[in-house]
């Protein structure tokens, strides 16, 4: 049994929630259910990045206090969990829980008694959508890559981190995989970035420039902490970094698996600067960096800052839960944008679920009730006897080395491919066949006994296999199958169709 410690990454509240975000927050929950179905010992952590200037100028625009703003919008992000279908055990909104400010102030201590924190006079470009500062040559047309905005040119005297320490430290924990960079795509980039030179980079902003918002850093009231080095805190504050030696320790130190799901854009934090931190903390660092590409509406980027966004409580309003749970897990691939349309969930749900998993269940159901009084006896395992055991065993094997290795589509393509061969059995062994020839005594009726009780076995192990993915429509499965016992209740479509 492993410890498993799983986290979102941790979104500004300066807008509504959009399809983007619920993308990792049901690929973190997949994985947080999967390892407890196998047995690991599980923690699975969200929350929102609330210490933000582009929060503020929100509040702002929305005419609220920023406090007031924060809490209103940062709810809403964790209100996702319903619609979402989500079990999350933990999350940080950073702030307002009483566990995260004293944690960041103590990983800025220790990164201070390393000495690699000092002051110094600075002029860049600052993009606060992203809350970066970038290089001339990484603005195409002069253009923060990710917003297509002008970024701001900011002069002023900062605290600093000495990133640069760190370079030939983070070549080599991600070279060897011990910091594991997931799709290898992404870890490729991320060496790249660290084979161009590490610079320095600014941890502390002004209070004037931060609007009064955020953490002050330690000694210097007239600085706040930068919101990425607050934010980041999250994974260790959470588990309770200073404020519970016991949590923290248990839950970060001691974990087998440290496992961050995060989207492209903030590969750098994650990958670079945020190993560097507890590099220099002496902190463990995380064994896991999840990349997800992102979600698009008509090829172009979902995004609360350009508003462009695809509401997923509305959606799971319209078609339900298992649809949108199902559309990302099973559409979304690990390289390449995938642009969201209604008609590709629809499909993607009628094809997987209602045509082939739900039809295989309910003939199945039926044909128990029709020919056996609902009534399943055991299926019979002697050589040469029809089985689908073989099928089965692969299909388990097949979805867990998928999740092992981060790759939920080919995991629910696994559970797809037994229903499949589910469908198959059923139009090779003609159970309303054998069911005349029983009738006629021109056969045994062991026979027809065998081919339902694999059906039934079948149908038992994809509600099994369905659990981390969609855990409502497992649970009506389970119950439509009669659990594990010999009775099943009446036919009743577990995926109605959806358009």
């Amino acid at each position: 049994m492993d410890r498993y410690y799983v986290t979102t990454a941790i979104p500004y509240v300066n807008g509504a929630p959009h399809i983007g975000h619920a993308l990792e927050l049901v690929q973190a929950d997949t994985l947080a259910r999967y390892h407890r179905e196998v047995g690991d010992e599980v923690r699975a952590q969200t929350g929102t990045d609330d210490n933000a200037l582009k929060n503020v100028l929100s509040a702002r625009a929305a005419g609220l206090e920023t406090a007031e703003y924060v809490d209103l919008v940062s709810r809403r992000f964790l209100d996702l969990a319903g619609p979402l279908g989500l079990s999350f055990d933990d999350s940080v909104r950073t702030a307002f829980d009483p566990r995260h400010r004293p944690g960041v102030e103590e990983l800025w201590n220790a990164c201070l008694e390393r000495g690699d924190l000092y002051r110094r006079s600075y002029t860049g470009l600052y993009c606060t959508g992203c809350e970066q500062f970038y290089s001339p040559d990484e603005l195409p047309e002069g253009l923060c890559p990710e917003h297509r905005t002008a970024p701001e040119e900011v002069a002023e005297e900062n605290w600093f981190f000495r990133l640069s320490r760190y370079q030939d430290r983070l070549r080599e924990l991600i070279s060897s995989g011990e910091l594991l960079v997931e799709p290898d795509f992404r870890r490729r980039e991320v060496l790249s970035f660290i084979e161009s030179g590490l610079e320095d980079f600014s941890v502390s902003r002004s209070v004037e420039r931060a609007r009064g918002w955020g953490i002050p850093v330690p000694g210097d009231p007239g600085q706040v902490i930068y919101v990425w080095y607050d934010a980041l805190a999250n994974y260790i504050t959470g588990p309770g970094y200073g404020t519970d030696p016991q949590g923290y320790d248990h839950w970060w130190t001691r974990a087998d698996q440290r496992v961050h799901v995060i989207g492209k854009g903030i590969l750098r934090f994650h990958a670079v600067y945020w190993p560097a931190l507890l590099l220099s903390a002496g902190i463990a660092l995380p064994t896991t960096v999840l990349v997800h590409e992102y979600l698009t509406a008509g090829g172009e980027k979902i995004s609360k800052s350009a508003g462009r966004s695809v509401d997923p409580v509305a959606i799971t309003g319209a078609h339900g839960t298992d649809a949108l749970r199902w559309w990302l897990l099973r559409d979304v691939g690990r390289s390449g944008d995938t642009d969201y349309t209604e008609a590709r969930l629809v499909t993607r749900h009628n094809e997987d679920l209602a045509n082939t998993i739900g039809n295989l269940v309910n003939r199945t159901v039926t044909m128990v009730a029709k020919y056996r009084s609902g009534v399943v006896s055991g299926a019979d395992s002697r050589t040469g006897e029809p089985s689908l055991a073989k099928a089965r065993a692969a299909a388990a094997e097949q979805v867990d080395a998928a999740v092992r290795a981060f790759d939920l589509r080919a995991a629910t393509g696994a559970v797809v491919a037994l229903a499949d061969e589910g469908n198959r059995f059923v139009a090779d062994h003609e159970p309303w066949v054998l069911a005349r020839a029983e009738r006629t005594g021109q056969a045994a009726p062991e026979a027809l006994d065998t081919v339902l009780g694999e059906l039934v076995a079948t149908c038992r192990e994809l509600a099994r296999l369905l659990r981390p993915f969609l855990p409502g429509a497992a649970a009506r499965l389970t119950a439509q199958l009669g659990g594990d016992g010999d009775r099943l209740p009446p036919a009743a479509p577990v995926f109605g169709r959806l358009g």
